[in-house]
């Protein structure tokens, strides 16, 4: 190749500017390289579109399981269709997706549906309709599925998860979906496809709510941040920021959006289509919806002056106002690395008279060591190894999203004059050697509240979760002996729970789910207060259950070759459900409650496996079991049926 007066190699297209000054032979070979250079460009720009780099997101499916996108890294491809139920174009091609997945899904490939249209109930009736295995996502913000540019039900996204990009777009009907999945299975590159070979799906519209024209960052984006953020990202808050003007904000907003699309903020897990909360703190389809295309606009403030610098609120000490009377717990030093064992601080009850407890808060002198606090009370102090003792008069527990408590209205927790109040506190070091000073603010009654606030925990100390499995699940109840109000709930595990459920399970057989936490977070422990306290008859179980994640995809997972017990550290694991809840016929007047009769119900409700009622011989702890013999047991078994129910229990208990 010539060149140029500088010197220097011209480049292709100044080579063809000048190719009618070289000879016949020359031209024509130009003319091959340039047409060459056209299709080959055409052929980029056809594959543009597919080329999308897909962020992560999470979405809950048609049955309310939560699925993460960065979460099938294991796959060898990924499949996305959209979907709408009245679009008969998708129902059409309905045996085109089942032939896919019968041979594809052996071979490591995932398929998803994804509905940024139709409620979730619907897509649930559609999908028993259909007979149809595919989980379909549920985008009822309406985010995704615009991110990801689905325009036309029936579009298939093919996704490279190596590099989370999109490699292929069209029909379901395509050869060209398959010879790029072939590609992957393969472990080969991607390939460049014609018109042909990547078919134009045939759908329906999608029809997405418009943008607004304008979003005001004053009045739009400010009032989201200050009911939905701004409880944790202020000066002095738990959030690792503060969202303290519009600067913080705008930097703030590329994470804010991820945080988002993930669930991870703001911090609340509920499945909102589930029960109505008292302290629901999610952000709703409209408010994710204005704040992500804000975000995605540019975060643009606008004109005039900033409102969150004008509202820069102070402080406040506590947040229920002013305490009846502040607790502080003795000072702990916190090593800067290693596991702290739990700490159980007793203080001694200052006051010479009967108290109702009717609120409290708790504030950790660091934040950023104290992971929770547990609280109670008891006539005297407790043994050194008793670790429960703090559940025997159980007032509250702090973790961060869950600083204060009020009892339910018309209850209360009764603490008697003297005695001590105890606390479970676990410390996780940060690197640096601190102190920390935790200290209790309690709230009193003027006049005895109508009936007792009680707590149980449905737990099962027995769990082992096997090394590797990513969806193990344990489960335990607690039958209610007698009528029964339930206020609040509250899951509980550690870095390998996966998600969370409550059952309730009436004396008839019939089932209703009244708490599903399909996005558990361990670094969030919320309270699930009912707007409508929910009644239950005598005889009925509360179900708890959770699905562990022990595997390497668990990106939180401290070991995933490990074979994982119950254990108060954070490494090992818990079935912890707590259930607040009231006796109907008890009051403040005539308790009924009894501790015992509740740790007989709380022992029954993990040991029995088949969940039957009561705890058969081969279902009790070897050394319980051996220490019953064949002689004592037809001593407690007293009704012979070959099971312990729940009076035979609380009878071997007392003795």
């Amino acid at each position: 190749m010539r060149r140029n007066f500088h010197g220097t190699k011209p480049t292709l297209m100044t080579d063809l500017r000048g190719y009618q000054r070289i000879s016949p032979m020359s031209k024509a070979i130009t003319n091959t390289l340039r047409t060459g250079l056209l299709l080959l460009v055409f052929a980029m720009a056809a594959n543009t579109q597919a080329m999308l780099k897909t962020d992560n997101f999470v979405l809950l499916d048609h049955n309310g399981k939560a699925h993460e996108l960065y979460y099938e890294s294991d796959a060898t491809a990924i499949v996305l269709i959209s979907q709408r139920n009245d679009c008969e174009a998708v129902a059409h091609s309905i045996p085109d997706y089942r032939s896919l997945t019968a041979d594809y899904v052996e071979r490591g490939v995932r398929f998803f549906m994804l509905n940024s249209h139709d409620a979730r109930s619907s897509i649930a009736d559609l999908a028993r309709a259909w007979d149809l295995d595919i989980p379909i996502l549920h985008d009822s913000a309406q985010i995704i599925g615009r991110s990801l540019n689905f325009q036309m039900t029936g579009e298939v996204l093919l996704i490279d998860p190596r590099t989370w990009q999109v490699i292929f777009r069209g029909s379901a009907e395509s050869r060209g979906l398959r010879m790029q999945i072939d590609s992957l299975i393969k472990g080969e590159e991607s390939l460049f496809l014609s018109d042909a070979e990547q078919q134009t799906a045939r759908g329906c519209e999608i029809n997405y709510k418009s943008k607004s024209e304008v979003v005001s960052y004053t009045n739009d984006i400010v009032p989201i941040l200050e009911s939905r953020c701004m409880a944790c990202h202020v000066e002095g808050g738990i959030g690792p920021w503060a969202m303290s003007e519009y600067n913080m904000i705008k930097g703030f907003a590329p994470m804010m959006r991820e945080v988002i699309r993930v669930k991870r903020m703001p911090p609340w897990h509920a499945d909102p289509e589930l029960g109505h909360w008292k302290n629901d703190a999610g952000m709703s389809d409209e408010d994710t919806r204005t704040l992500i295309n804000w975000i995605e606009a540019g975060a643009q403030r606008g004109k005039g002056p900033d409102p969150l610098l004008a509202k820069r609120a102070n402080s406040v000490e506590w947040p229920l106002g002013e305490p009846d009377l502040v607790l502080d717990a003795p000072t702990y030093e916190v090593p800067a690395s290693g596991v702290v064992d739990y700490q159980f601080p007793v203080i001694a009850n200052p006051l010479n008279h009967d108290v109702w407890v009717e609120a409290a808060s708790v504030r950790p002198g660091n934040t950023k060591v104290v992971h929770h606090v547990l609280m109670g009370s008891a006539e005297q102090a407790p043994e050194e190894d008793d670790q429960e003792s703090v559940f025997q008069n159980y007032i509250m527990g702090y973790a961060p999203g869950n600083e204060s408590a009020r009892m339910p209205e018309g209850t209360g927790v009764f603490v008697p004059a003297g005695g001590v109040y105890q606390l479970q506190i676990h410390y996780t070091p940060m690197g640096i050697a601190t102190k920390d000073t935790t200290k209790i603010a309690l709230y009193f009654a003027d006049k005895p509240p109508a009936n007792f606030l009680r707590q149980h925990v449905v737990l099962n100390p027995r769990l082992k979760i096997p090394a590797h499995d990513e969806a193990f699940e344990v489960a335990a109840y607690f039958e209610f002996w007698d009528d029964a109000v339930i206020h609040s709930l509250v899951p509980h595990s550690h870095y390998r729970g996966k998600s969370s459920t409550f059952e309730l399970e009436y004396p008839d057989g019939s089932k209703e789910m009244i708490l599903s936490v399909p996005n558990y977070n361990f670094d969030w422990q919320r309270t699930y207060s009912f707007t409508e306290p929910k009644e239950v008859p005598k005889g009925s179980r509360i179900i708890h259950r959770t699905v562990y994640d022990n595997s390497a995809k668990n990106r939180s997972n401290p070991d995933p070759e490990r074979v994982v017990p119950w254990g108060l550290q954070s490494q090992d694991e818990m079935l912890y459900g707590s259930v607040s809840f009231s006796w109907t016929n008890e009051t403040a007047e005539t308790p009924i409650h009894s501790n015992l009769r509740a740790d007989a119900g709380q022992f029954i409700g993990f040991v029995d496996k088949n969940m039957d009622g009561k705890a058969s011989k081969d279902e009790l702890p070897s050394r319980m079991r051996e220490s019953l013999g064949w002689f004592k047991w037809w001593f407690v078994d007293t009704n012979f049926d070959g099971g312990l129910d729940l009076d035979e229990m609380e009878a071997m208990f007392s003795r």
